[in-house]
């Protein structure tokens, strides 16, 4: 999706944009106090923040029928994870609402995303919540899949879900909201149109992935619904928050509120 702003492709226009990289976790923490302008965060985590944030109209990863997988050593049902510590990427992502909406109550502990796959794998924990290339990958560590919270989703509301969304500081003015969220859509356009130039580059980030693994996890979660929400996509936005009020997730209600 920066694959534009970072090559040059896109005009930046009047804005220098820093890219920083860290988990989908830290950047939920930090959107609590606000210390990015603009930012990637967890759909669940925007309710938490948006007083100080609207949502940008695109840059969303949504999956339709697919999504965060539970798994486990052995069989497990929806029901046994009731019973059993779950390891989860942290408490304000939109996967573990999912899960808590799928599953109810049940005992969990935060663990960095890409150290789920090892703690379940060893034992360390009955099952665990994957968010990343693991979805992919889990069966070649010997894993189960428990539930995917996609499908699920799907089968739930006839939505796709919505995970992750890019957010801008409501500081910076109506007419500079406007301007940026103009140029990050520039720069998925253009990710999408070129994508052996964005996908090289995205790789060197990909934690050791191959580019045929990469390709296809990319294209799980970067598509036309990345480049605008469109009715359906804002649809699942506020199906999914809806849900997450009724169980509680939330002290102040809801506003559901783009760019634009």
């Amino acid at each position: 999706m920066f694959w534009g702003l970072a090559s040059g492709e896109v005009d930046p226009r009047q804005f220098e944009f820093e890219h920083v990289l860290r988990d989908i976790q830290t950047l939920n923490e930090w959107a609590l106090t606000g210390k990015l302008e603009v930012t990637a965060i967890s759909l669940a985590a925007y309710p938490l923040v948006q007083e100080r944030y609207v949502l940008l109209p695109h840059g969303a990863s949504m999956g339709a029928g697919y999504g965060p997988v539970v798994v486990a050593r052995e069989e497990l049902s929806v029901c046994d994870l009731r019973e059993v510590e779950v390891a989860v990427p942290g408490a304000l992502t939109t996967a573990f609402l999912v899960l808590r909406l799928c599953v109810g109550e049940f005992a969990w502990r935060a663990l960095p995303f890409d150290q789920i796959l090892e703690e379940v794998s060893s034992g360390r924990a009955d099952a665990g919540l994957i968010i990343h290339e693991g979805q992919l990958t889990y069966e070649e560590a010997g894993l189960k899949k428990v539930v995917d919270l996609g499908e699920w989703w799907l089968l739930e509301t006839g939505l796709p879900l919505p995970l992750g969304a890019n957010v801008a500081r409501r500081d910076l003015g109506a007419d500079t909201l406007f301007d940026l969220s103009d140029v990050l859509r520039d720069s998925i356009q253009a990710g999408l149109d070129n994508r052996e130039e964005a996908m090289e580059y995205a790789l060197k980030f990909g934690r050791g992935l191959d580019t045929a693994l990469a390709d296809r996890f990319v294209g799980m979660y970067v598509n036309e619904l990345t480049c605008e929400y469109g009715e359906e996509g804002r649809q699942a936005v506020r199906e999914l928050l809806s849900r997450a009020e009724q169980i509680g997730a939330y002290d102040e209600p809801v506003k559901v509120e783009f760019v634009g």
